[in-house]
């Protein structure tokens, strides 16, 4: 694997939905499996566990849902494990992309049983991965390619598009896009919308997922953020916590600095 410009690649990277399943070479597996090693969670205090599995050991009875490979995240079930997921492996999703290897979010797929039982944690969510059936489909050529809201229907904050820009990119269950962002430059607080217009037996599933969903965002702030020299800080803010928009939920602060 080689070291990539994470900034860089937020801006080209797509979802894979197709891939030709034969396994990637061992010693990229091995890559891959070393990095996972590295990944910093955005909370330290939450027990986390990713596993990288074979097609075999997968539930995927779709076809279009199929790769050779998947990581599976696995997290001890406290408080705000869900951003943190998403957080972690988002850093994979990218890294992957920059190594033109394709992968994509999945919520439907899940470990069969054996593996399951191979992990204390709770099972959260997997990522396909591997080479795309069509190579030339890998990258987005331009920023256009995006189908996203603009930064005016996700914040209210003036003066730091070019950091929330990379937020706005960011992949999200469903293309939904949860996220609403207020404050300031240097004080970031991020909120998430809550399930709306789905039966109430849909509503925890679509939480879950747009909650993964802001994870993955606020690590393309802190990308964006260390791009532009400067660093993020994990706050809770309680005040902002109560002013939430309505419709959105507090999810945490970020000190831009």
């Amino acid at each position: 694997m080689e070291k990539i410009d994470y900034y860089d690649s937020i801006f080209k990277r797509k979802s894979i939905k197709r891939y030709d399943l034969t396994p990637l070479d061992d010693n990229t597996l091995a890559q891959i499996s070393n990095e996972l090693n590295n990944l910093k969670p955005l909370y330290d205090d939450i027990k986390t566990e990713v596993k990288v599995l074979s097609l075999d050991e997968i539930e995927a009875k779709k076809k279009k849902k199929q790769a050779p490979h998947y990581l599976a995240v696995f997290s001890e079930p406290k408080n705000d494990y869900l951003v943190n997921a998403g957080f972690m492996l988002q850093k994979m999703d990218l890294l992957l992309s920059g190594n033109d290897i394709g992968s994509c979010w999945l919520g439907s797929p899940q470990p069969k049983e054996e593996v399951l039982k191979t992990s204390d944690l709770e099972f959260v969510i997997v990522m396909a991965f591997g080479k795309p059936q069509d190579i030339g489909s890998m990258h987005r050529s331009s920023v256009s390619e995006f189908k996203r809201k603009p930064i005016s229907e996700i914040s209210d904050i003036k003066d730091t598009d070019e950091i929330l820009e990379a937020a706005r990119l960011a992949p999200s269950a469903g293309n939904s896009q949860p996220w609403f962002f207020t404050g300031n430059k240097n004080l970031i607080h991020a909120y998430g919308s809550k399930p709306y217009a789905v039966k109430e037996h849909k509503a925890p599933r679509v939480k879950k997922y747009n909650t993964i969903s802001m994870g993955i965002s606020l690590y393309h702030l802190k990308v964006a953020a260390e791009h532009f020299g400067k660093k993020m800080e994990i706050l809770f803010d309680k005040t902002a916590e109560k002013n939430a928009h309505e419709g959105y939920e507090y999810i945490v602060s970020l000190k831009i600095g």
